[in-house]
């Protein structure tokens, strides 16, 4: 029994010094644990600094829109040749690089001790326009895209390449009160129609003021410059005429159409509410008739030679045409503001195709659509008030097309076989225009649509 009890008392000594070293073991483990929470945690701690930093870095915003496949977004859709390409859109001022602004300033003890804070790097973007209401569009010899902007009270002067922008601005450089119509001729001298000041104003190659026309003006919107006759035509809404100015002594000419209808006159001649404007290369003119639903088409004396359009609201029917152009083929694009669509004609007035189904924001979709503007370069622009931007379109011309039209023909027969017969062509969507001593109409081979 002695020797049970004296083994009893070992084993409890045992385990004793067996329970003493287990709490050092556990003493130091968790030690060791605490040490390596601590290490993690300065760890944690240094990563998020390195995460706060990175995220604190300018990073350029990115829209919806700069992430599409622009290549893509043409007129009309595969396999058809394509006769229409997006490019690009403008929102105002050239963004600033948000990449290179400087980083803000660490708070050092003094700040921190005083309460305040250092003072932070400026606001990249204060100072930065954006468009707000732009209508008139013009392009100089240089291929500079000018923009009428009545509510910033500016004209936005637009490098496509690069984006870099000047301006002419109310109240800096002129006085403007509601700006809306552009034109530049052939030496860069530019026009600008002030609706709500009755008078166009003229500045030089340079941007300085030379003149002012008020000679008859009530509210002259949307202009056009025949170059090879040295006409300038305007649109005015108040009068229902489209009045004729010597582009180069800036003296009044003639008019056409009959004055003070009250926007009531239907008769070919006649305007209600005319608002765009266009020359053709043999110096035609063209016009949008807002409320009388149609375009009318002059000849360089302003004798009538036809009228198209009826009102409606589907493509190929006018709500409320606006802009006006032609391109290097004859083409009359026209946008209409309550469709929120451009719609593509023949000489004869067949539609040929049209661009927009409903109001948007993404490419080739508009809100608030007002005026279109081609170059020389085949760039077709186009401005809307609602998003406050313009977006630049490239026409392919139907030289491009019938070559393009080649090429596949020919990829096609190198591709067919004896067993495999070659696929029907798909010729360009747009007929050759015929010239003025042609009889037969083309055919129309162009799709109703996108």
């Amino acid at each position: 029994m002695a020797q049970r009890i004296e083994l009893s008392e070992e084993a409890k000594m045992i385990k004793q010094q067996d329970s003493v070293q287990w709490r050092k073991r556990r003493r130091g483990l968790a030690v060791l644990l605490a040490l390596g929470l601590i290490g993690a945690a300065f760890a944690l701690a240094g990563d998020q600094k390195k995460d706060k930093d990175k995220d604190s870095t300018p990073q350029k915003p990115v829209s919806i829109v700069d992430m599409i496949d622009k290549s893509k977004v043409v007129w009309p859709q595969p396999p058809n040749i394509a006769r229409v390409k997006y490019l690009d859109y403008f929102a105002g001022e050239k963004l600033p690089d948000f990449a290179a602004q400087p980083a803000k300033p660490k708070q050092n003890w003094m700040d921190r001790l005083a309460g305040t804070s250092p003072t932070g790097p400026a606001n990249p973007m204060r100072g930065h326009f954006f468009f707000g209401e732009p209508h008139g569009l013009a392009v100089d010899s240089k291929g500079k895209l000018y923009v009428a902007d009545g509510k910033v009270g500016a004209i936005f002067i637009i490098d496509p390449e690069t984006k870099d922008t000047q301006m002419i601005k109310n109240g800096k450089d002129a006085g403007f009160v509601l700006i809306n119509g552009l034109a530049i001729d052939d030496s860069d001298r530019l026009f600008v129609s002030d609706a709500q000041a009755h008078r166009i104003l003229v500045f030089d190659k340079n941007h300085k003021g030379e003149a002012a026309i008020t000679q008859g003006l009530v509210t002259p919107a949307g202009m056009a410059i025949d170059n090879e006759n040295r006409f300038l035509y305007v649109a005015d809404i108040g009068l229902d005429q489209v009045l004729v100015f010597d582009a180069d002594n800036l003296t009044r000419l003639r008019a056409i159409g009959t004055p003070d209808t009250k926007h009531m006159s239907t008769a070919v001649g006649d305007f209600s509410k005319p608002t765009g404007v266009a020359v053709d290369s043999e110096g035609n003119v063209y016009v949008t008739d807002m409320l009388n639903y149609r375009v009318e088409i002059f000849d360089a004396d302003g004798k009538f030679i036809r009228a198209f359009g009826k009102h409606g609201d589907g493509p190929g029917y006018f709500a409320m045409p606006k802009g006006i152009a032609v391109d290097c083929d004859g083409h009359i694009w026209v946008t209409d503001s309550m469709q929120n669509r451009i719609h593509l004609f023949s000489q004869e007035g067949d539609l040929l195709m049209y661009m927009g189904s409903q109001q948007g924001v993404l490419p080739g979709t508009f809100s608030g659509l007002q005026y279109i503007a081609i170059d020389k370069e085949n760039r077709v622009f186009t401005s809307e008030v609602y998003p406050g931007r313009v977006q630049m379109f490239r026409y392919v011309t139907q030289d491009e097309a019938q070559k393009e039209f080649a090429r596949r023909e020919a990829e096609k027969a190198n591709k067919t076989s004896a067993t495999k017969p070659a696929e029907k062509a798909i010729p360009p969507a747009f007929p050759t225009q015929p010239k003025k001593d042609d009889t037969a109409k083309p055919p129309d081979s162009a799709p109703k649509g996108m």
